[in-house]
């Protein structure tokens, strides 16, 4: 089979904010513009950098980091800690400005946007790099002035994403039938989304090293190098054909937390409550409920453990949610734990929640969800168990990178 390269005008556009939280704590604080600045998760010398800026990447400081490397590699580094509502903020005013273009959009994360424009009037009048340009505009006019974002445009959503990492920061780039293999030949494999070390590797044995190596390839090596559907699929993003236009519904909800020092007994148990409260929010937030808990620990020693249980009952309210967590709990070893993680997953619709003969579920939903809206207005843990109390400032806000559309909910 023999498939050319999609002919279409690309009118699929992605929007990603380039190093989001730093350049929007730069944005907020004129100060530190120019200078080095990481987010990190924390500013002790083993907190992961989750967004270095556009000048601390000239380092080599790059996200996933330790503080400590970062450092060394730039001791000037600023480092400063998260800070959700701002990113949350400019997130929303993003958001609004591309809602003017077209309503087929979506958020595939905190810091990127992935645009449909095909028939809409923006696109007839400007044309779909004029439109880029004048988001560009807007962004600098309503959000801020120091505030860059590199688009991508071409005819397919994979292909957009790359488009808009060739030349960042504030890049606006296009493939199209007119210079795909060109572009192609500059990548290698595992420059495209999706393609890590071992697809990469699989690659290279058949004698595919860049990314025109791949789209010249046939299906049938595709296949013996994929060993499954993947092959067909690569073999259509590549010619600009949609094949990730299935959205997948959420598998679960979690949080974690490292602890400052390792711990056992009522203060690991206290930050264990912390986060089933907040991980119970996000679930009724995002209108599910589930009935299963899964418990990940990491010890001290090294030692990892973790256990997944299923009920027959569908969870819902945080007490209901930490009794069956806590039971798992105290299945694990009683030694000092460095890591807690806790999710939910066989998530159903809460509207779908069967009310039992022997129990008022109604009245215990309606309680829950006041206590949450009373949560959201006044601010997280207004209302809260006493378990979490002897946790402290443990579990603090953090941005997930998925999860967007809890955004305008989440007070977490």
């Amino acid at each position: 089979m023999d498939l050319d390269f999609n002919s279409v005008n690309p009118q699929v556009m992605h929007v990603d904010i380039n190093s989001c939280f730093a350049t929007i704590e730069q944005q907020a604080n004129p100060f530190l513009r120019g200078k080095p600045v990481a987010v990190a998760a924390y500013d002790s010398p083993r907190g992961c950098i989750l967004a270095p800026s556009i000048e601390a990447k000239k380092y080599g400081v790059a996200t996933g980091m330790r503080v400590i490397e970062g450092k060394k590699l730039c001791p000037a580094l600023v480092i400063l800690l998260p800070d959700p509502n701002k990113y949350r903020d400019v997130h929303l005013k993003l958001r609004k400005i591309l809602a003017g273009y077209t309503n087929e959009f979506v958020a595939k994360s905190i810091d990127e946007f992935v645009l449909n424009l095909a028939g809409y009037p923006s696109v007839a009048e400007l044309g779909m790099i004029g439109v880029a340009r004048q988001i560009k505009q807007k962004i600098r006019k309503n959000i801020g002035d120091w505030i860059t974002v590199s688009i991508g445009i071409a005819p397919n959503r994979f292909l957009a994403k790359v488009a808009s990492n060739l030349k960042k920061p504030n890049g606006l780039e296009v493939i199209d039938k007119t210079n795909y293999l060109k572009v192609f030949a500059k990548l290698d494999v595992t420059d495209l989304c999706g393609i890590k070390k071992g697809y990469g590797s699989r690659l290279y044995c058949k004698g595919i090293y860049t990314a025109r190596d791949f789209y010249n390839a046939p299906l049938w090596k595709l296949k013996s190098a994929f060993k499954s559907i993947n092959s067909y699929y690569w073999y259509l993003r590549l010619r600009g054909f949609e094949s990730d236009n299935v959205e997948f519904g959420r598998k679960s909800y979690g949080n974690s937390y490292a602890l400052a020092r390792p711990t056992v007994g009522e203060g690991a148990n206290s930050v264990l409550a912390k986060l089933v409260e907040k991980m119970s929010y996000r679930l009724r937030s995002g209108g599910y409920c589930a009935s299963g808990i899964h418990l990940t620990i990491l010890f001290k020693n090294g030692r990892y453990w973790h256990k997944g249980v299923s009920f027959s009952e569908q969870l819902f309210a945080t007490p209901q949610i930490l009794k069956k967590t806590r039971m798992i709990f105290d299945m694990a070893p009683k030694i000092e734990i460095r890591n807690l993680a806790v999710s939910c997953f066989g998530l159903k619709s809460i509207g779908g929640l069967q009310l039992g003969l022997f129990n008022d579920l109604e009245k215990c939903f309606k309680l829950v969800l006041s206590v949450d809206a009373i949560n959201k207005d006044f601010g997280a843990f207004t209302i809260s168990s006493a378990q979490t109390l002897a946790a402290g400032n443990a579990v603090p806000d953090r941005i997930a990178f998925g999860g967007v559309k809890e955004l305008e909910k989440i007070v977490f």
